[in-house]
C-alpha cells in the first residue's frame, strides 16, 4: 500500500498546512510531502486542481485521529478546536503567520486583542484542568494542540505577552522535535509573500 500524500502550503506561511502536517507527523504516519508555493506564477492552476481549491489535503484512506480518551476532556478539546477553527480573525488579520520573522512592538487592536485574550483564557483553562496528565492543552499531545500550534507560532513571532501558564505551554509546542523541522524548512524557504511580512 502506498503513502498517504499531503499537499500543503509555504511551511513559512500556512498555518493550515502546519495543522495537516503536524497531525501526520504527530501521530507517526510516513507520508510523501508536496509542496506548492502559494502565490507564485502557476498557483492558481495548481490550486485549482485540488478539492475546493485549498491546502492542506490530504490523499489517502482512512486515519485515526488523536482526540484524548476521556469522554469529557474530548468534548473539551473537540469544543476548543471549533472555536479557533472559526473565530479569532482579528489575530489572523493582524498577526500572519511568518516562522522566519521576530518583530516585537506591535499594538494589537482592539478586535485582536479581545482575540489574545480569548486564546489565554482557553490555554490557561486547560492548563489548569489538565497539567497533571502532560504539558499540552489536554495533558498527553492532542489534536487541540495542533489547532493551536499556528497560534503559539503567531504570538513568538509577535512577542505577544502572557502569562506564565501559557508562556509555558508555548514552550512545550516549540520544543516539539516536529515544530523545530517546520520552522527550520521553513527558514530555508525562498518563497516571499508580501502580504505576511508585517
Amino acid at each position: 500500500m502506498s503513502e498517504p500524500t499531503l499537499i500543503i502550503g509555504n511551511k513559512n506561511y500556512s498555518s493550515w498546512s502546519l495543522r495537516g502536517w503536524l497531525a501526520l507527523t504527530m501521530a507517526g504516519i510516513e507520508f510523501e510531502e508536496k509542496l506548492i508555493p502559494l502565490f507564485q506564477d502557476d498557483h492558481a492552476e495548481r490550486m485549482a486542481e485540488l478539492p475546493a481549491g485549498k491546502v492542506p489535503v490530504l490523499i489517502d484512506g482512512d486515519l485515526a485521529m488523536m482526540w484524548p480518551v476521556d469522554p469529557a476532556r474530548r468534548s473539551h478539546a473537540r469544543s476548543v478546536s471549533a472555536e479557533m477553527a472559526a473565530s479569532f480573525f482579528g489575530l489572523r488579520g493582524e498577526f500572519p503567520m511568518n516562522c522566519r520573522k521576530r518583530i516585537g512592538g506591535v499594538t494589537p487592536s482592539d478586535a485582536a486583542q479581545k482575540d489574545i485574550a480569548r486564546v489565554q483564557e482557553i490555554w490557561s483553562d486547560c492548563r489548569e484542568k489538565y497539567a497533571d496528565d502532560g504539558p499540552y492543552l489536554f495533558g498527553p499531545f492532542s489534536n487541540a494542540d495542533i489547532m493551536f500550534a499556528p497560534v503559539v507560532l503567531r504570538f513568538e513571532t509577535y512577542g505577544i505577552l502572557v502569562n506564565k501558564a501559557c508562556r509555558d505551554y508555548m514552550k512545550s509546542i516549540i520544543a516539539l522535535p516536529a515544530i523545530r523541522q517546520w520552522k527550520a524548512a521553513g527558514a530555508e524557504e525562498p518563497w516571499v509573500i508580501a502580504d505576511d511580512e508585517v
